[in-house]
Formats: structure tokens, C-alpha cells, sequence
């Protein structure tokens, strides 16, 4: 397993675009962000945050709350995806990942902004997830769904994940694929700081 230097997140970003163009950055979260995640969760349809998190929550309860903001922590992340809306960074997405290492596998969930749904924000972001996966040593990706989310369902299958029944509730379903990043599209700043890390401790880069 890859490890992150905590002490400076902002290493991580990266800039994405959505289906329009419209610039998106993705980062990790920070304390600073409290207010603006809570109010982005406040803000989800009634339906998205039931498919989100398989419950009427109508905002985060404080300890999740705290666990999101707690990056890195037992080997769990949370990224969110901003833009400029009106002149203030905006969160419109937000990502939940955890790295299980003794099976090399990272479990996920993500929401999207109700408005900002349809721009291919949730695409872009999985292809850059998988990517941080990878940055981790994960060789797989797994998520869980309701079985009535079309969208995530749709997703997921354009993702190119496969389908199983859920081990546990059957009105869930779990979806999962193998990590293909190819290293030399380096498509995330994580994959790039691992790569640059591996090249400076190789014999061959002293030499």
C-alpha cells in the first residue's frame, strides 16, 4: 500500500472537466469544508440522499460527519468535486472511499448535486477514483446500491463494473471490477506522487 502525506491534501487535486467543459476540481476534503458539506447533503433531493446513504437522513449525524472530515483515518477518504458558482467554490459532488488492504479492495459510495446531475461529473469521477485506488495498491473496486437507483445502477455498468447479488439485504446490489490504470496516462495527481515516489527509491534513479 502507497502512503499518503497527509500533512499537505492539496497535492492530491486535480482538475477535471465535466461533459460540457465546465472545469471541476477534486480534492480532499478539509475541516474548513464543515459548513459547505453539511449544507450540500441538506441540499440533495429527499430521493438522492435515500439512495446515497439507505436512509432519511436530512444531513449528516455528527459523528459521520466527523468521520468524513477525518481523511485518512483507518484508511477511509472523503474527496468532493467543486466548481465556481456565483464566485464561490461550491461542492457539487462528494465521494466516500476505504481502502481494505488485506483485500487489496477499495469500497465506495458518491452522490451528485440534484442540479448538476446529467453533466458527467459522477463519470469523471469514477474513472479518477479508480485511479486513486490504484495510487493505494487496491487491484479492485466495489460498491453496494439500491436496487431501484437506475442511475447509480447505470453507472456503474457504463463503468464497466459487474453485477452480484448482495451478500446481506437483498434490496441492495453490489457491483465490482478490476483497476485498469495504465501508468502511462498517469491520470491523477495521487498515481503521479506514487509514481515520482517509486523512480526517486529505485536503484536505478540514485545511480
Amino acid at each position: 500500500m502507497s502512503t499518503l502525506r497527509l500533512e499537505d491534501l492539496k497535492q492530491y487535486s486535480d482538475s477535471l472537466r465535466t461533459r460540457h467543459g465546465e472545469p471541476v476540481n477534486v480534492r480532499f476534503v478539509e475541516p474548513r469544508d464543515t459548513d459547505e458539506l453539511q449544507h450540500y447533503i441538506r441540499s440533495l433531493s429527499t430521493r438522492s440522499r435515500y439512495n446515497r446513504f439507505f436512509g432519511g437522513i436530512s444531513e449528516l449525524p455528527k459523528g459521520l460527519l466527523h468521520d468524513f472530515l477525518q481523511v485518512g483515518e483507518r484508511d477511509r477518504f472523503t474527496v468532493v468535486a467543486t466548481m465556481m458558482v456565483d464566485g464561490f467554490e461550491t461542492i457539487v459532488a462528494e465521494v466516500r472511499y476505504a481502502l481494505h488492504a488485506e483485500t487489496a479492495t477499495v469500497e465506495f459510495g458518491l452522490s451528485v448535486d440534484d442540479h448538476w446531475q446529467g453533466h458527467g461529473i459522477a463519470t469523471v469521477l469514477m474513472k479518477n477514483l479508480e485511479c486513486r485506488a490504484a495510487a493505494l495498491g487496491a487491484e479492485r473496486m466495489l460498491g453496494d446500491t439500491l436496487r431501484s437507483n437506475e442511475a447509480m445502477i447505470s453507472l456503474a455498468r457504463k463503468s464497466g463494473f459487474a453485477f452480484v447479488n448482495h451478500p446481506d439485504d437483498w434490496k441492495l446490489v453490489r457491483f465490482d471490477k478490476e483497476i485498469s490504470v495504465a501508468p502511462k496516462d498517469i491520470p491523477c495527481a495521487s498515481w503521479r506522487l506514487v509514481a515520482l515516489s517509486r523512480r526517486a527509491e529505485s536503484p536505478s534513479a540514485s545511480a
